[in-house]
């Protein structure tokens, strides 16, 4: 497909419309990641996105193995520290530090990371579009003027035409609920950022802080950015209070009260349900928007990227798909790649959720005194290897956690 041009359709209601190959909305790591991909492959891409760039997200920014390998090709982390060392504690108790001499993972700005991602975007041909803010996606009626076309209404009433959608809107995806995606696992996350000055930070310098939380399933971290500590904790939805409590005690114990945060805030983090649709008709999800993060850590730029890649890759053809059964047909390759992959890690998420939640003091044992399992952790920090992959190439591994799911 040529990128030179944007077709025009031929419907006589539509005929000053242009029509897109592939319309992707929201411009976060999966949107970026599709519209790349979709790009690259010589797709017409337009990308909306509701806010200006860069823009705050509450995350706390750490690029594991298999975010780096996803990323396009050339592409300059803007990495603010490297982590080599990584300090567990048990709500505060048995503090213990494991180290590495290669790099666990890296740690970003969010706003800085994502504009990047953006601007690869759009040197690979894709157009952006800020401050956008899609309401609708249709599929019939009047605003579609035939099968082939998916119509995205905007906040100021303008109708875009394309051939297929990737939503990428988010946790509160509009393009979500048109698909049908379905939670079974909401978090509250809450997080600080919050400047220190030059002597804390050196002793933060390259190292993490992982607490496990007094709330079942919750955690606590500090990353380190410069002169800027990224200290947040989650659990799940409900518990509001609580988990506001936790947070402030974490930041006391810490010895961090008596800094000003720069930025605080609040996200709800969503896992889909493992039968949760990833498309319908002519439209994919990704990433937030299809509920796909890692439920146990909460993690979700990888599969951001992973799955965002993977929806602009299957965009394309379902773009060129010149029929609703060729359409839907690629639609379901799409769906069975994030499954197969993707899905079968959260499978095995879900479940060390539940052990986490029943014996965290298990877990922080195992971690800290039992090199196999921070051997483990390390190699899934560095992309080599995946929890899922760990557990099926152990059986030892694979029926304890069975046992202990129990």
């Amino acid at each position: 497909m040529s990128s030179e041009h944007v077709s025009q359709d031929s419907d006589d209601n539509a005929a000053d419309r242009p029509v897109w190959d592939v319309v992707v909305v929201g411009a976060g790591p999966a949107g970026a990641s599709a519209a790349h991909a979709a790009a690259s492959a010589g797709s017409r891409v337009l990308l909306l996105e509701k806010a200006e760039l860069p823009r705050y997200k509450t995350c706390g920014g750490g690029i594991i193995g298999p975010s780096r390998d996803c990323l396009p090709p050339g592409f300059a982390l803007p990495l603010k520290d490297r982590v080599h060392a990584v300090t567990f504690t048990l709500d505060g108790r048995l503090g213990r530090t494991r180290r590495s001499k290669k790099m666990l993972f890296g740690l970003v700005n969010r706003p800085e990371f994502d504009a990047a991602l953006v601007d690869a975007a759009v040197k690979a041909g894709a157009q952006l579009r800020e401050g956008v803010t899609v309401t609708r996606v249709e599929q019939h009626g009047p605003s579609v003027p035939d099968r082939r076309t998916v119509a995205v209404t905007t906040a100021d009433g303008e109708t875009v035409l394309a051939r297929a959608v990737v939503g990428a809107d988010g946790s509160a995806s509009r393009i979500g609920t048109h698909v049908g995606v379905e939670f079974g696992q909401v978090d509250l996350g809450l997080e600080s950022e919050i400047p220190v000055p030059p002597e804390v930070a050196e002793d933060w310098a390259g190292r993490v802080l992982i607490d496990w939380g007094p709330l079942p399933g919750s955690y606590g971290w500090v990353f380190p950015k410069d002169d800027v500590l990224t200290v947040g904790v989650i659990a799940a939805r409900g518990q509001g209070e609580a988990t506001k409590r936790y947070l402030g005690d974490f930041i006391a114990r810490l010895g961090l009260a008596g800094f000003e945060p720069r930025v605080s805030s609040g996200h709800l983090t969503k896992c889909r349900t493992a039968d949760s649709p990833l498309s319908r008709g002519r439209v994919l999800v990704a990433g937030d928007a299809a509920g796909l993060l890692e439920p146990w850590t909460r993690e979700g730029i990888s599969y951001a990227l992973r799955s965002g890649r993977l929806a602009g890759e299957w965009a394309v053809r379902v773009a060129e798909a010149q029929d609703a059964v060729e359409a839907r047909r690629q639609a379901l390759n799409y769906a069975f790649a994030v499954k197969s992959g993707l899905g079968a890690e959260m499978g095995v998420g879900r479940s060390m959720l539940n052990v986490f939640a029943k014996r965290p003091g298990l877990l922080h044992a195992i971690l800290t005194t039992f090199p196999p399992a921070w051997n483990v952790f390390a190699g899934i920090t560095r992309g080599t290897t995946s929890l899922a992959e760990s557990v099926r190439r152990h059986p030892a591994a694979r029926k304890a956690l069975e046992l202990m799911d129990r």
